[in-house]
């Protein structure tokens, strides 16, 4: 029985010299801005706690509150109490999330704890408000770029992940249950003057730490139903420079199964700048067009940062 001949490959292929990957440099240069990060935010936070909050007597949510009220009520250390609060947090998240997010984040607390030990930031402010407002915004940053850098600063994140799983509450349900209190008790054994400032602190550090995970751009998703979707698709893609995708969809009204006509849907990510110019354009198209916008918390890929080379 005669075997069939082997394909022969490409000529321009059967000499062909492999690259070398470039994967190993991508991932150390993840790894060294995550690193950057993890540093930063360190120093950022300790900046928060010794220029403005612990000079006047403020505390903040979750463990490190816990820690700031454990000090002033002991007069213990503050460096020690943060690395003892969060040791049982990194255990949980060893099991809860990773063997790489629990080393990352006990390196990052240890940090803290050392930068606290042997710096020592100046009192940038006596006024409390400003204090307040300042200190929450620094040790947010802080929680932000650490979160960035893959770790945390405070436990009270993992405690809400594990709890999140064995409850019907959310993540943000344990932390806001936590957090209450935290605040609480502050207002009970210190004063509801101090417990103020601290939620206000509080605030801040949360709208910052959002601000530094989620970034400066805001990213709009746009569902465009329309029967002249073509000419909508062209202006999204050759206007605007914007990707696009299309779906294959059919009206959901009519009283017979015919009369359901088919057309194409289209979705597309805008930057916030940009939505007003994209909502005029399809109005010039097509003034019936049903539009739908959401919130979308990052992208990665496609024509939404980078415009088409031209």
């Amino acid at each position: 029985m005669i075997q069939p001949t082997p394909p022969v490959p490409p000529a321009s292929t059967v000499n062909e010299v492999p690259t070398l990957s470039t994967e190993p440099k991508a991932w150390a240069r993840r790894q060294i801005l995550q690193i950057c990060f993890l540093v930063a935010g360190v120093f950022s936070a300790a900046l928060g706690l010794e220029s403005f909050l612990l000079p006047n007597d403020f505390i903040d949510g979750g463990v490190t509150g816990i820690s700031l009220l454990t000090r002033q009520l002991t007069k213990l250390p503050l460096p020690l109490l943060l690395l003892v609060f969060n040791i049982p947090f990194v255990v949980l998240g060893y099991f809860q999330i990773s063997r790489t997010f629990a080393l990352r984040t006990l390196l990052t607390i240890s940090g803290l704890a050392l930068v606290l030990l042997i710096s020592h930031f100046p009192v940038l402010t006596s006024d409390k408000l400003l204090s307040a407002v300042f200190g929450g915004f620094f040790l947010g940053a802080g929680i932000g770029l650490t979160i960035r850098g893959g770790a945390v600063l405070d436990g009270t994140e993992i405690l809400g992940v594990f709890i999140s799983k064995k409850t019907p509450l959310s993540i943000g349900d344990v932390v806001l249950v936590i957090n209450i209190a935290i605040f609480g008790v502050a207002a009970l054994l210190l004063s509801i003057e101090t417990a103020l400032y601290s939620i206000l602190a509080y605030l801040a550090a949360a709208k910052t730490m959002d601000f530094i995970i989620e970034g400066i751009e805001e990213y709009t998703g746009v569902t465009i139903i329309s029967p002249k979707s073509e000419a909508i698709r062209k202006m999204i893609t050759e206007d605007l420079g914007r990707g696009a995708t299309l779906y294959i969809g059919k009206r959901g009204y009519g009283s017979r199964a015919d009369e359901l006509d088919t057309l194409d849907i289209i979705f597309t990510v805008t930057t916030r700048l940009e939505v007003t110019r994209l909502t005029d354009e399809i109005e010039r198209i097509d003034p019936q067009a049903f539009v739908v916008m959401h919130s979308v918390r990052d992208t990665k890929g496609g024509l939404v940062k980078k415009r088409p080379l031209h």
